[in-house]
């Protein structure tokens, strides 16, 4: 492996070390935090530890129904029927009965408005293999491991706590992401601060979400609680260009919950800054090329760098070019054949694809001989191997030395006259 450092000066607008952002404590049990932007990750506490998400798990729920909408298994105007079972839940609530049949439409705004366990269990059973919230519960968790949630398992459609219904913070975190950039036209639904129904229970019309409407950004996602998990929230912000999710949960009290969340959103926003460093072409280094036409290779950006970086940092950044090398021709122009490798101090590196600047076709006889007689003169030395007609140091071809003239008859004979 050939590891060479570059000093931003010398290839990037800006690139030397980092100074640490300021560190974050919270008091909540586990907390993740990303900058949806760059995909940085600013903090994680117990990020992994698979606890109970309460109604925060109701996400899955509706990613699931989105991704039926989206197929055409779902029409959002659809109406669906209430089971004995859907309408038996308690806590919070559409207050549905079994004489109701309520558009798909209405159902994802009681999940993500009202928090209604009613409307994710009646979701879940439509979708379900069998009809059973079960059913759907076993999907759920196949597809988190589809997704890359690896640390949450799901008994229930709504959170309704149970030994088995588990998701970290992370999983959390990744299933928000995926539900922004995924679904940007029900995204918004998140936002929306009131929810009447058909106006049976004015009481619970309002979204629990503490921060929406703090003029902080706030534009979702779930809230959760309960006596085993505390209280937690899946929220996202968005100032300018720049996205934040950050996921919390084992508070003590939705006042702790709404304190915390706003601490999250202005720590995020206040303590770093998004830098454009490089734009896609960017010529970073070269790399030595085997068997080919020329014997190096321009690597450039293949795509446009932004970073995330502390607002303390000064503004240049280290950063180190890695490539398996040499790299054996032929090559292709916008080939990926290297990464570059940004560290940032208290942050994880940033690794980004470097591509051929230009196609590097094969070489022909003479670069090949070249080549093999570089090799063996590194094996053998000038003295161990010589090939007719060629120059082991330089591999030109040699021409053969001229025979020296023949000596006098005289002399060749040794006769007298």
């Amino acid at each position: 492996m050939i590891r060479a450092v570059f000093l931003a000066a010398a290839t990037l607008v800006a690139l030397v070390p980092l100074a640490r952002a300021q560190s974050f404590d919270t008091p909540a049990r586990a907390a993740y935090v990303l900058d949806h932007t760059t995909g940085t990750e600013l903090l994680a506490k117990n990020a992994d530890e698979p606890l109970p998400p309460a109604s925060m798990s109701k996400l899955m729920t509706l990613y699931m129904a989105f991704e039926a909408v989206a197929s055409g298994r779902l029409s959002i105007d659809q109406r669906l029927p209430v089971s004995e079972h859907a309408a038996s839940y308690g806590g919070s609530s559409m207050f549905l009965d079994t004489t109701d049949r309520v558009r798909v439409e209405d159902l994802l705004r009681g999940v993500i408005v009202l928090s209604g366990n009613d409307a994710s269990a009646v979701l879940a059973e439509a979708l379900s293999p069998d009809g059973t919230e079960a059913g759907f519960a076993q999907l759920m968790t196949k597809r988190a491991r589809e997704m890359g949630m690896m640390n949450s398992t799901f008994a229930n459609s709504n959170g309704w706590p149970d030994p088995s219904q588990r998701m970290s913070m992370r999983d959390l975190g990744i299933l928000a992401s995926h539900l922004i950039s995924d679904f940007p036209t029900f995204y918004p639904m998140f936002a929306e601060q009131e929810f009447e129904f058909d106006g049976r229970v004015p009481s619970n019309s309002q979204n629990r979400n503490p921060i929406l409407g703090l003029g902080i950004g706030a534009d979702g996602l779930k809230t959760g609680h309960t006596s085993e998990a505390g209280y937690g929230l899946v929220g996202s912000a968005k100032q300018g260009e720049r996205r934040v999710i950050f996921v919390v949960t084992g508070l003590d009290s939705n006042e702790a919950r709404r304190v915390e969340a706003e601490r999250i959103v202005n720590w995020s926003f206040r303590q770093f800054a998004q830098r454009d460093i490089g734009e896609a072409g960017t010529r970073i280094a070269e790399a030595e090329v085997w068997m080919g036409e020329r014997d190096r290779v321009g690597l450039t950006l293949a795509e446009d760098v932004s970073l995330l970086l502390p607002i303390t940092a000064r503004d240049d950044v280290e950063a180190e070019v890695v490539y398996q090398g040499p790299i054996e021709a032929p090559i292709e122009a916008g080939q990926e054949l290297a990464e570059l490798v940004i560290a940032r101090e208290g942050m994880p590196a940033t690794r980004v694809p470097l591509v051929a600047e230009n196609a590097v076709a094969r070489g022909g006889f003479l670069p090949r001989v070249r080549v093999a007689a570089t090799v063996l003169f590194d094996r053998f030395g000038p003295e161990g191997v010589a090939l007719p007609g060629l120059d082991p140091l330089g591999g030109v071809p040699r021409a053969e030395p001229e025979a020296e003239p023949a000596p006098d008859a005289e002399a060749t004979t040794g006769d007298e006259t």
